[in-house]
């Protein structure tokens, strides 16, 4: 690859999202075969092995970085290095009802290989947070920046508010706040697995936050504005959940050991993301962005690799998984009451880098077919 053609893209975020990317594979595997192992949200520290709360932990950074991201490369569209201004409410509208659709369709049918309930997922989420910034994004950047850290550091208030199904009110609430089923008992039932409102917050954020990558800022200034975004979300997380202050459901407690101690800490709530939850990721997304700004290496450059096309990565692995899984069922049968499954999470940690290594060649060719066939479909993947 030249340097002009690296030089097209910024391959930070490329790098921070292959590396969110590889944890997204880890919480899949780990769906995928050890099932019989499940956990809660928030996690039960003292039934859930340290290996697995931190194998599902580590998966949080995942949706505050691909969402906030979002967010960023809404603002770069719009201002590109040409210096020529144009809009992206129309790629946002284009892309999240592209991606909504195929959260309905092929995404869902892959995490059971059949219809039976419609999964409304992490793409439903990111594609509904699209529509709304295309509808916002006319209003001044400020004006954005105080939204979004309103719906951030304000929806956790919004916790006591809750419906029955049978009140006026529950599919919107539903929708942006309570994890639960718009339908149930037809045909196909439809359950929201990520409640949408903090996330809107949070590609608000990511928007305001593409100044920072303009063609004008120089790499010096980013890099300090990164680190003291990451000091500021950990001093925040420390002081706000240190205390047990505000910004979690669950305060964390005092074990008997050190380690279901610290895991208390870290026991923050993904559904729907409380303030906790975003500070900690966010910090660490700031780091990643932080650490990334320099030379690409082999590594960096797999990691890129796997950020470039996240798209055809997400929906290709989970057919992969799809298909190795029904596979392991027809030689071996459930092996874990109902499932098929691996006995240790380290188990789950070899498959993923089995996966990650073959996975990766088949990523680069789409990623290099992309680059060269320079189609405008394949910018929505």
């Amino acid at each position: 690859m030249t340097s002009e053609q690296v030089k097209s893209r910024i391959h930070s975020i490329d790098i921070m999202r292959g590396v969110v990317i590889l944890l997204m594979l880890l919480d899949h595997v780990r769906e995928r075969f050890f099932l019989h192992m499940q956990v809660a949200d928030p996690m039960v520290v003292d039934t859930t092995s340290p290996g697995l709360f931190w194998s599902r932990f580590a998966a949080h950074f995942c949706a505050p970085t691909f969402i906030f991201l979002t967010g960023l490369s809404a603002w770069l569209y719009s201002h590109p290095a040409s210096g020529v201004a144009r809009s992206a409410r129309s790629f946002l509208i284009k892309r999240g009802l592209f991606l909504i659709a195929l959260e309905v369709t092929l995404i869902c049918f892959s995490w059971m290989g059949y219809y039976h309930t419609i999964w409304l997922q992490v793409m439903w989420a990111i594609g509904l947070c699209m529509l709304v910034l295309a509808a916002l994004i006319k209003l001044p950047r400020n004006l954005l920046l105080v939204l979004g850290l309103v719906i951030v550091f304000g929806h956790n208030l919004l916790t006591p508010i809750s419906f029955t199904p049978d009140e006026f009110g529950y599919s919107l609430w539903t929708i942006l706040h309570d994890r639960g089923y718009l339908s149930q008992g037809g045909l196909i039932d439809v359950k929201i697995s990520y409640p949408v409102l903090p996330w809107i917050g949070v590609i608000l954020l990511g928007y305001c936050a593409g100044p920072l990558y303009a063609h004008t800022q120089s790499a010096d200034s980013r890099k300090r504005a990164l680190l003291l975004l990451a000091l500021l979300c950990v001093g925040l997380f420390a002081l706000l959940r240190g205390f047990n202050i505000y910004g979690e459901t669950l305060p964390w407690q005092t074990f008997s050991t050190t380690t279901e101690t610290v895991m208390s800490v870290f026991n923050v709530t993904k559904y729907p993301p409380s303030l906790s939850f975003l500070l900690i990721t966010l910090a660490g997304m700031f780091v990643g962005l932080w650490l990334f700004e320099r030379p690409l290496n082999r590594f960096t450059n797999a990691l890129r690799v796997y950020g470039s096309v996240p798209m055809f990565f997400y929906i290709f692995h989970l057919y992969v998984l799809l298909f190795i899984y029904q596979i392991g069922m027809l030689i071996w049968g459930a092996n874990q009451g109902q499932y098929l499954g691996v006995s240790d999470i380290s188990g789950i940690w070899f498959i993923t880098l089995l996966l990650a290594i073959g996975l990766y060649w088949p990523t680069k060719k789409f990623s290099e077919y992309k680059r060269k066939a320079n189609k405008p479909w394949l910018k929505y993947l």
